[in-house]
């Protein structure tokens, strides 16, 4: 890769019109879960540290591995104040999604924590192993790291949703992500993935990002004829599954076709 061309193929993607999908991580803590996303045709992993436990040399090895591969490390974080947001920026992560968003001042936050002058404070470092550590001047890799680092912000509550034309126009936001099934639950309608009233939340959610120029997302929706109507809508960030369901259902139905089989 060169230091002087360094990009986020994600959001490459996204600025020729793709939908791009991502494969979110719970429980593996090695750099082969990139590996097993590239095969299996994911656009980037979604390391899920507010539901999991992770260390950070763990993700930092998930990270290296993947830009080396082109697949993009994003992670979702605890929240707004998870301190650990600039470190794994500076180390490889390609991209920060902030749950549980339900204002304006929040995602400015958000871009503000992620995002170097003149749109955020993040601080500067040293050096940056995404640029092989090679020494570039301030004034040239400060705008590279800006646009190669993804926001993302997740409406998983009803106050939330209200504001959503609000957290759209905050600039620096890249993606604003549904959480489907915190959403749900949150509105009274837990697992009611085909209630009108999340299909209403998904498309308000899609009309905001348009008008404003930024990415929609699904998340949490935990099926492929949902999130094919999630793209059809709009949507063009999608997480997939978790790699817990995955393995243990690529598991399951193997063993039932062998006990079927006479096993």
């Amino acid at each position: 890769m060169s230091a002087h061309r360094y990009e986020n193929p994600l959001k490459v993607k996204l600025a020729q019109g793709a939908a791009v999908l991502g494969m979110s991580v719970r429980m593996v803590r090695t750099g082969d879960i990139a590996r097993i996303a590239r095969a299996s045709g994911h656009d980037f992993l979604f390391i899920d540290t507010q539901h999991a436990i992770f260390g950070l040399e763990s993700i930092h090895a998930i990270a290296q591995t993947a830009i080396a591969i082109g697949v993009s490390p994003l992670v979702r974080v605890r929240g707004i104040g998870d301190p650990d947001v600039s470190l794994m920026l500076d180390n490889g992560v390609q991209g920060i999604i902030y749950p549980d968003i339900d204002t304006p001042e929040q995602a400015a936050r958000a871009v503000e924590i992620c995002k170097f002058p003149p749109l955020g404070r993040r601080a500067m470092s040293g050096g940056y192993m995404m640029v092989d550590f090679e020494g570039l001047p301030p004034g040239q890799i400060i705008p590279m790291l800006n646009a190669a680092t993804l926001v993302g912000v997740m409406i998983e509550t009803p106050e939330g949703l209200e504001n959503v034309e609000k957290i759209a126009a905050v600039p620096g936001v890249d993606v604003i992500h549904v959480g489907t099934n915190d959403l749900l639950v949150n509105m009274g309608l837990t697992g009611q993935f085909d209630a009108p009233e999340i299909l209403s939340a998904q498309a308000r959610v899609n009309r905001a990002c348009a008008a404003n120029g930024i990415i929609a997302g699904c998340g949490g929706n935990r099926s492929v004829e949902r999130q094919a109507a999630a793209i059809r809508g709009g949507a063009r960030f999608l997480t997939t599954q978790t790699d817990v369901a995955f393995l243990s259902g690529a598991a399951g139905a193997w063993v039932q076709d062998l006990r079927r089989a006479g096993a």
